[in-house]
């Protein structure tokens, strides 16, 4: 019975893929949360309460289901099966084991059932904020993978219909519901969040485009699309393009926000360094800096959380 629980805590700590949600969903929420605990007189209970909520929210729906029906779904087609699998190609739970393709399938049905039955609950007592944030979180997970949208097998469809409205709108909640209107720094940092997000992703997917060309069907993610359209050593070509458009809202910040918009403008600069040089047939090398892309992302947050 204890070899089984270590299994299951495992299992459970494999597939949750911490640092990703940390350096995606905890850093947004935190780069709106820190500007009301610092700038506002807004009750230190009531951002407890938010900041709880959300965090729990995140990893309930980007930590624990969408990685439960993506691992599911592509082991389904067989991309993960061929994925170099270094921190791509999934949690690796059903193919070492430790979690069977079936029982992951009961896991995404029954959180599914679960939170939809919050949704209902949540609207019943009139909670409507919540209940639509929690509505577009499962949006997010469940068009992301499940047939028959699935659509992080679709270029460029998955990341804005699928993880940036997930993400921008869990890093504008601590705002709107906290605040009786959002502020135009809470859109920005959350715009800019989701950019970041759905930027690094595009690095996450390059180690994986081989096995993704495999894939039945074949998992058309945007690096995909971008190596069949013009060839292998494009495969940055879609990261490049998201952190170009991130590297944009230097400009929509501007005077107002100058410090934050050159902090963004260095982190950019640095990244963007980063992919130009990266071997994208080293796929060590690729999840390296796809780990200094993370740090870059939790910095990023934090930044534009101290200089609204």
């Amino acid at each position: 019975m204890f070899s089984q629980a270590l299994t299951t805590l495992k299992g459970g700590w494999l597939l949750l893929r911490a640092v990703a949600v940390i350096s995606s969903s905890m850093a947004t929420i935190v780069s709106t949360i820190l500007p009301l605990y610092l700038y506002f007189s807004i009750s230190g209970n009531t951002l407890v309460t938010t900041f709880t909520l959300l965090v729990v929210g995140a990893i309930m729906i980007h930590g624990i289901l969408t990685h439960i029906l993506n691992d599911y779904i592509d082991d389904q087609s067989g991309t993960d099966a061929n994925s170099p699998a270094i921190l791509s190609g999934g949690s690796r739970v059903i193919q070492t084991g430790l979690i069977s393709s079936s029982t992951m399938w009961r896991l995404g049905k029954g959180l599914i059932v679960t939170l939809c039955i919050i949704v209902l609950t949540l609207l019943f007592f009139q909670y409507y904020k919540l209940a639509i944030l929690l509505s577009i979180g499962l949006w997010g997970a469940i068009s992301y993978s499940l047939p028959p949208l699935r659509l992080s097998y679709r270029p460029f469809v998955g990341e804005w219909l699928s993880t940036f409205p997930s993400v921008f709108f869990l890093g504008l909640a601590g705002a709107w519901l906290t605040m009786e209107t959002v502020p135009l720094w809470a859109i920005q940092n959350a715009t800019i969040n989701a950019l970041f997000c759905i930027a690094w992703v595009m690095i996450h997917h390059i180690p994986d485009r081989e096995a993704d060309q495999q894939a039945s069907p074949t998992k058309r993610t945007s690096v995909v699309w971008a190596v069949n359209k013009f060839g292998s050593g494009f495969s940055r070509l879609p990261a490049l393009i998201y952190f170009g458009m991130t590297g944009l809202c230097v400009f929509w910040l501007g005077f107002d926000r100058i410090y934050a918009a050159l902090g963004l403008a260095v982190i950019i600069i640095a990244t963007i360094s980063l992919i130009v040089k990266m071997d994208i047939h080293n796929h060590q090398q690729v999840s390296n800096y796809e780990k200094m892309t993370l740090v870059f992302a939790m910095v990023n947050a934090l930044w534009l959380g101290i200089f609204i």
